[in-house]
């Protein structure tokens, strides 16, 4: 399975991690995912919520949940806000 890493950017926390994600899987998952790798940072201090979303940081576009990262053509060293 192919990743990438990516940069994360928590405005909650006001935290950057950089993560590794996999090229195939839905945004949905990778949306857990992350969450899942925050919770490990923040001593489980991060909860998800039904609206979190994944967003592009540059241009502040809304990611679909239901395509693939690579079909969102995110790649090595892109930066991401988690919301």
């Amino acid at each position: 399975m192919e990743k990438i890493i990516v940069e994360v950017y928590v405005p909650s926390a006001e935290e950057k991690f950089d993560i590794f994600i996999p090229l195939t899987s839905k945004m949905s998952e990778i949306i857990n995912l992350v969450i899942a790798a925050l919770n490990e940072f923040l001593d489980g201090k991060y909860k998800k919520t039904k609206d979190s979303i994944l967003c592009e940081a540059e241009t502040g576009k809304i990611y679909d949940i239901n395509k693939s990262v690579q079909e969102l053509e995110i790649k090595n060293g892109s930066k991401l806000i988690l919301i």
